[in-house]
This record gives structure tokens, sequence and C-alpha cells, in this order.
């Protein structure tokens, strides 16, 4: 692993330096206003290999089953369902901006009773409702779906989420968003990492830019998170943003070490200091170990009772220790010196939080 983190990082460093740092405007700033919508709906999967709910422990899929039936014109009101190739679903999408009616969209489909699978399911038409209570989609079609749940007597084999699926294409926009791209009042790009530094350079690109192009200036910073734009009367809006878009900026970014200790994950930032520090470790390791062991009486004893007596066992060994000397003020330098001490990810993790304590990392440090 440390060697690969080495080779990594070689790679990087000889990557040319614009190849590293200009980015186009389009990927770190995005049109305030132009968002998805969230869309969420009911509905039933069907065609099931018996792995659909139990209707009698989920009896909103009874209900739901009953009231389709009914809509087609078959009365089972008082008859007692049984099947097993039923199951209850949320199905939730994203409608893009501006998407016009008849286009299609994908939406995800998850169990909301006991099902096991939805393997071979299909969703069968539900309506997507807005945050406004309106209906703009429909959504249905086969499942698909990436898990697989198998059972037998003895034994089970679960891979995945077999109770979460999705229906590609499956939803089909029926209402269009009042909404329009031409009545957005004020063109204003928001930074998805807010930085000061980072919006002043992209209104100076954008200035540099249209100053050429247009002989005029368009772009003014308003905040660390904002940059307000003036179109010019000549051209169409969506033009102007298309072309906008396409210019490279150097972002700058906050020092930041990212931790999931979860995982063991590490990530450290380009800019991450830390102040010349000594550094000791030792891995301590703690055995607990149970061995009860059963007393018996003497023979022929008239009170005696068989009895098990616990006995514990506890060792504790501690290794490693070795004293290494880390500080850096580049990436490379910090890495080495961490390297060198030869620790495995959840060593540097509680190495890189002791430094943090002691106020030697310049730089934030994010735990997940």
């Amino acid at each position: 692993m440390t060697r690969l983190l080495v080779f990594v990082l070689a790679a990087l460093l000889a990557l040319p330096v614009s190849a590293m740092s200009m980015v186009r405007i389009k990927d770190i700033a995005s049109l305030q206003g132009v968002r998805d919508n969230q869309l969420v709906g009911y509905g039933l999967v069907i065609g099931l290999k018996g792995s659909g709910d139990t209707l009698r422990n989920s009896p909103f899929t009874e209900q739901s089953l009953q009231s389709m039936l009914d809509s087609l014109g078959v009365n089972v009101r008082d008859a007692r369902l049984r099947t097993r190739n039923v199951a209850a679903v949320v199905v939730t999408a994203e409608m893009p901006s501006f998407i016009g009616q008849g286009s299609t969209i994908d939406v995800s489909v998850s169990s909301l009773g006991d099902a096991t699978s939805l393997a071979g399911g299909t969703l069968i038409a539900t309506p997507l409702l807005g945050a406004d209570g309106q209906i703009y989609a429909v959504a249905q079609g086969p499942v698909a779906v990436s898990g697989f749940s198998e059972l037998g007597q003895a034994e089970s084999l679960t891979q995945g989420i077999p109770t979460v699926g999705r229906v590609p294409n499956g939803g089909l926009i029926e209402r269009d968003l009042p909404a329009k791209f031409s009545q957005i009042p004020n063109l204003v790009l928001e930074l998805s990492n807010p930085d000061f530094r980072t919006a002043v350079r992209i209104a100076d690109a954008i200035n540099q830019f249209t100053r050429e192009r247009y002989g005029i200036k368009v772009a003014k910073e308003r905040d660390y998170r904002t940059v307000v734009l003036t179109p010019p009367q000549n051209i169409s809006v969506t033009r102007f943003i298309a072309e906008i878009e396409a210019i490279r900026v150097t972002p700058d970014q906050i020092a930041k070490v990212v931790i999931d200790e979860r995982t063991g994950t590490v990530v450290i930032g380009k800019d991450v200091q830390i102040s010349t520090v000594a550094i000791t470790h030792g891995n301590l390791t703690v055995r607990i170990s149970e061995a009860p062991e059963v007393s018996q009486p003497s023979p022929f004893s008239l009170n005696g009772q068989t009895v098990v007596v616990p006995r514990t066992y506890v060792d504790a060994q501690e290794s490693g220790g070795q004293l290494a000397v880390v500080g850096g003020t580049d990436l490379p330098t910090l890495v080495r010196g961490l390297n060198r001490i030869g620790l495995r990810p959840t060593g540097i993790i509680a190495i890189l939080q002791a430094i943090k304590t002691a106020g030697a990392l310049q730089a934030e440090l994010v735990v997940q």
C-alpha cells in the first residue's frame, strides 16, 4: 500500500501544472436557480418469484393491491389474498430543470414491506409527485436489480441490496415545470466549494474573456460563494452561459485532511503542512482468554455439586515505538515522513489526530 501511494503521488507530480490546476468553470460552479427537482411516489412491483411482501405482515400492500384491482374492474374486497409476488415500493426520481413534456428519466425503486428481492419484477404505473403535490411524471417498467438473495433450508446467500432497483428511462414527464430559463431574473454563478480567492479568479477570467470578445466587463464577485453576471445585449443567454462555462480557471482550496475511520481512508490535500514534530507510535495488544473449568465433587460425597469455575487469562503486549521526525512544507515531503514510520492506515489516523491536538497540523481535520 505504501509503494502504491508513493507511485500515485509521483505520477501526479509528473503531470504539467496546467493539467493539474486549470479546470472549467462549469466543473466548479453552477447557475443559481438551475437545479433538479425531487419527485416521489408509491406503487407496486409485480411478477416477483415468491420474494414479495407477506400480506399478513404488510397490510398496506394488500390494500394497495385491492385498490388496483378495483380500478381495473376486479372485485376482491371480500377475498383473502395470499400472493407473494407483489411488493409495495417507494419510487423516487430527479426531474432536471427545463425538461419538456414527453421526455424520460430514470427512477429508483425501494421496497417498503418485508420483500426479500425485487429481481424480475415490473413496476406498474405510478404517479410521481413534486413538493407542491402536483403529478409531474408517471413511472412504469421492469426493475433492474444489481444484488440477489437466495434462501435454502439451512443456508442463505445475499449479495448487494436486492430490495433496491432502478427503472432506466422508466419515468415519463407529463407536466412541464412552471419556471423557464428565460425567466431567471439574475444570472448568478454559485461555487460548489465557496472560496474568496476562487470567486475573484472566476470574475477576473470572465472579464478578461468578455473584454476581448465583447469589449465590456460582465462579472463581479458578490461574496465568497457567488459571482454576478450581466450578459451583453447582442447575444442569447444560452450561448453566453455556454461560453462562460468553457473558461478555465485555477481554483483555490482550504488545506484539509479527511479521515474515514470506518474504512481507514485518509485523504490529504495538496496544501497541508505539518510543523516539525517528533512522533513515536507503539501497538498495544491485549488478549483476554476465557477457559472455564469443571469442578467435580469427591467420590461418594453427600452434598457435593458439580460447578463450573471461571478462569480468565489476560495478556498485554506492546510492540514498535520507534521515534521519527515528521514535518514538511509540501505533500511529497509529508507523505515520505509518514511512510518512514511504517504505519498502517489506522496508525496514521491516530497520529494525525494527535498532531492536530498538538497544534502542529496546519489544516482542517475532518473526521467522517
